[in-house]
């Protein structure tokens, strides 16, 4: 079936709205969805810091520790796209005020649980209300603003992205630091900001609604959940709970992508599909969606790992562990910015892309030879070349979509580019822990070995060292192997950045347009 549009309620409202936004108007409308977009990323990185303190709390371990964060990336990934979908099928503004209200609901929820459990599916229920304001916002960006303008203003969306991705360990570190707060304000903290979002959104942003008649694809929707579930569930357990090479493996990759080829079929043939499968004839939706992969794996592996890092191997507190990041958080917001304005001014953006994937494939490498002792100093220079890459390279993938596709699939496409980097992503930080579990418990043998301390010694205890409880001999040798494992991390991180360079190579750069349409 063909959707038809129906008039709107007040022909002479919709005509007011289809008038260009003014300056004012865009930022003002920009500063409700900046605010929804904070708490949004925010919910995935304001825990990293504390989930010691959180899992000492409820008795949970290393694998509460990695479904913790994998629930929210995991639902957040599945639901974007039908975000993106219904986006092109409702309300905008209405879509994104239910989205923020799921967060709401669910962060209180998170931080009244008694057990793991209990805290892991209240996550699972913010990345779905995270995955709508994530796609929501840069798809309402897309609809009050061509292309051409929209670089000044997706400049914002990466600084505020890179406060939120990299300052959130920062604000859980100083929470759970401070005695009147506790670890279950890191869950309330982004509850003010929501609220003060919906009301902004609500007095602000004003679209055009098109009414159609349409058919919600259900079966799509839970054929695409279904398989990006499977594989992520997969490669969040392998090499933990079985081996990579088993029949769980088999069974679960064979069903996921079982899952991921009748998606397409049911996709080819629905009338309103989840992701319109003739959106990757588009050879630069294709790209833009391979490189967003290989860069999620970079970007969300960099804040969960040198969290880690300057806590395990420094020996640094939550607070000032955060603190030390600064350097990537100047570096991606100063770089979005910049880029952003530049891109404006010219209308070119394809350099800033391969720039960026360069610049992140070198802080990768760069970072891959961090050991415990390696100066600060260094290290500075090693993450802000690692987020000037980032900067560059996010929100200009969504650019190159946005401007090539007509502005009734904005809300797919861009929920495109969203869901394959949350992807990438998941399941980068999944995998990349699985190998610093392995490299970590493989150098701290050689080293008690060379201390002569018997491997019975239990420095680990099979979870997530307290440094402060340890005896004292043995955490020069623990922070050692934190050290060496995250900078192998960083090291195997570095190829599948340098292929996302490869791959925005081949993307064909066409000037912005001035117009929506």
């Amino acid at each position: 079936m063909t959707a038809t549009a129906t008039p709107t309620a007040s022909t002479g409202a919709a005509a007011a709205t289809d008038q260009p936004m003014t300056h004012r108007q865009v930022m003002e409308a920009l500063s409700g969805l900046l605010l929804g977009l904070f708490v949004a990323v925010l919910s995935s990185t304001v825990v990293s810091n504390a989930l010691p303190r959180i899992l000492t709390d409820l008795h949970g371990g290393q694998s509460a520790y990695t479904w913790v964060i994998t629930a929210t990336l995991l639902t957040l990934t599945a639901s974007t796209p039908i975000w993106g979908k219904l986006s092109d099928l409702a309300s905008k503004k209405l879509l994104l005020q239910i989205a923020l209200v799921i967060y709401i609901a669910s962060s209180a929820l998170a931080g009244f649980s008694q057990n793991t459990g209990q805290l892991i599916a209240c996550r699972a229920l913010q990345g779905i209300g995270a995955g709508g304001v994530t796609a929501l916002a840069q798809i309402c960006l897309a609809a009050m603003v061509p292309p051409r303008e929209r670089g000044r203003y997706s400049g914002y969306f990466g600084a505020v992205f890179a406060l939120a991705t990299i300052g959130g360990p920062l604000i859980g570190g100083v929470i759970v630091d401070t005695s009147w707060l506790g670890w279950r304000w890191c869950f309330y903290v982004g509850i003010p900001f929501a609220l003060a979002a919906i009301l902004v959104l609500q007095r602000t942003l004003k679209l055009p609604v098109v009414r159609r008649k349409v058919r919600i694809d259900y079966l799509g929707a839970l054929v695409i959940t279904g398989a990006v579930s499977l594989l992520m569930i997969w490669i969040t357990l392998a090499g933990k709970n079985y081996a990579w090479l088993s029949w769980q493996t088999a069974a679960m990759v064979g069903g996921g992508l079982l899952l991921g080829a009748l998606a397409v079929v049911v996709e080819r043939r629905a009338a309103e599909p989840i992701i319109p499968p003739h959106l990757f004839r588009h050879r630069t939706v294709t790209l833009s969606a391979l490189a967003s992969v290989l860069v999620g794996i970079g970007m969300y592996g960099a804040t969960t790992f040198l969290s880690q890092y300057f806590q395990l191997a420094r020996d640094k507190s939550p607070t000032v562990a955060g603190l030390m990041t600064l350097p990537m958080i100047l570096g991606l917001a100063v770089a979005s910015t910049v880029a952003g304005r530049l891109i404006t001014k010219y209308g070119r953006w394809k350099a800033y892309l391969v720039a960026g994937t360069l610049l992140l494939a070198v802080g990768f490498a760069l970072l891959g030879t961090a050991r415990a002792d390696t100066p600060y100093g260094l290290l500075s220079v090693y993450m802000a070349i690692t987020g000037i890459g980032l900067g560059l390279t996010m929100q200009n993938l969504v650019l190159a979509v946005q401007n090539t596709v007509p502005r009734a699939e904005l809300g797919a496409a861009s929920s495109v580019v969203t869901f394959f980097r949350t992807m990438g992503g998941a399941m980068g930080v999944s995998a990349l822990g699985a190998l610093m579990n392995n490299r970590v418990g493989h150098y701290l043998a050689e080293n008690l070995a060379a201390a002569h301390v018997p491997a019975s010694g239990g420095a680990l205890g099979g979870g997530i060292p307290d440094l402060r409880k340890l005896p004292a001999p043995l955490v020069p040798l623990v922070t050692d192997a934190f050290g060496h494992g995250v900078g192998v991390v960083f090291l195997v991180a570095a190829p599948f950045a340098l292929l996302a360079f490869v791959t925005v190579l081949f993307v064909r750069e066409t000037v912005l347009r001035t117009a929506q349409d």
